[in-house]
């Protein structure tokens, strides 16, 4: 396989199923305990951020982003992000990463947020949150809490618990 073989697109609903097979993949039936996992069932996904990977028709990796809030900030929070195991470390993740970033900077959104590896996510943009400034429903390990700023000093807005954007938004209705 080479690079000129795979083919990046935003994701479309008739993916689903294959997307999930993905994800099932990667990180097996733990995934439904964790953090993200948890907000990302606040609400849907931005198919418009969202994109696979695919080579012979077959999608072969996935990243998705979600529209979060925390306190008075706004960004979304990237992933799932999976390939599948047959196509690791080829550069697909971060080209899938770079896309999503991307997509999220043209649509105006402010900051990325994720869980995931610095050593990784470091070299894409992403640094670690500052301890105790952004907090998740579930715990997770506030040194792979990172934040990647699309628009400078943004970083700044985010405090609080993160959640998905929808549930702010009845969070601030019910308050009116």
């Amino acid at each position: 396989m080479n690079h000129a073989d795979i083919t990046y697109r935003l994701e479309n609903a008739a993916d689903e199923a294959e997307i999930e097979a993905i994800a099932e993949e990667a990180f097996g039936p733990g995934r439904f305990a964790r953090a993200a996992f948890k907000l990302r069932e606040g609400g849907p996904h931005d198919a418009a951020l969202s994109f696979v990977a695919e080579t012979g028709g077959e999608i072969i990796g996935s990243v998705r982003m979600t529209p979060v809030a925390a306190c008075a900030g706004r960004g979304h929070l990237l992933g799932p992000l999976a390939v599948r195991p047959a196509f690791k470390n080829k550069g697909i993740g971060k080209k899938l990463v770079a896309l999503a970033l991307d997509a999220a900077r043209r649509a105006g959104s402010p900051a990325v947020i994720l869980v995931g590896d610095q050593p990784y996510y470091g070299p894409l943009g992403f640094q670690r949150v500052p301890v105790g400034k952004l907090r998740m429903e579930r715990p997770v390990d506030p040194n792979r809490l990172l934040v990647a700023e699309l628009a400078e000093g943004v970083a700044d807005t985010l405090s609080g618990v993160i959640v998905h954007a929808n549930r702010a938004k009845k969070r601030s209705a019910a308050s009116a």
